[in-house]
């Protein structure tokens, strides 16, 4: 993996707060997940803060894992952040606009931990689709 930042914009036809409620609540992720990965909330359910962690039952490569991430950015109904272990972090960004909110996602694995391993491990069309696919379920989910 030679790209080490992934980011992608659609438009949402709904609030800022709408959208950002959704992404507040770990529980809800599932409903709008490109990755297809993530299974359910093990705990942390409810509204994240700055400083939250939960916990997400995972499965890829058929392979199935636990993931604990924490809230590492939080601005209300225009900023949220997470990262986990090996240091990647999943931004989304969220600005009104006409017809909605733009919501950029972000995968951002500038500072991650044992890049060797996980550079092997993970591949760049995977990171974009799996953006593509969330955003584009964020949109249906609000239309």
């Amino acid at each position: 993996m030679s790209k080490r930042l992934f980011t992608a914009s659609r438009v949402v036809p709904a609030a800022p707060e709408d959208i950002f409620a959704l992404l507040a609540d770990p529980a809800r992720h599932v409903e709008i997940d490109g990755s297809g990965t993530l299974q359910r909330l093990i705990r942390g359910q409810g509204s994240m803060q700055l400083g939250s962690k939960f916990t997400i039952a995972m499965k890829a490569y058929g392979f199935p894992y636990r993931v604990t991430s924490k809230v590492v950015e939080y601005e209300e109904n225009r900023l949220i952040a997470w990262s986990h272990f090996i240091k990647n972090r999943w931004r989304y960004e969220l600005e009104p606009v006409e017809g909605g909110t733009r919501v950029t996602e972000s995968a951002d694995y500038r500072s991650i931990r044992f890049p060797y391993l996980t550079t092997r491990m993970i591949k760049e069309e995977l990171i974009e689709d799996s953006i593509a696919t969330t955003l584009d379920n964020l949109v249906k989910r609000f239309s």
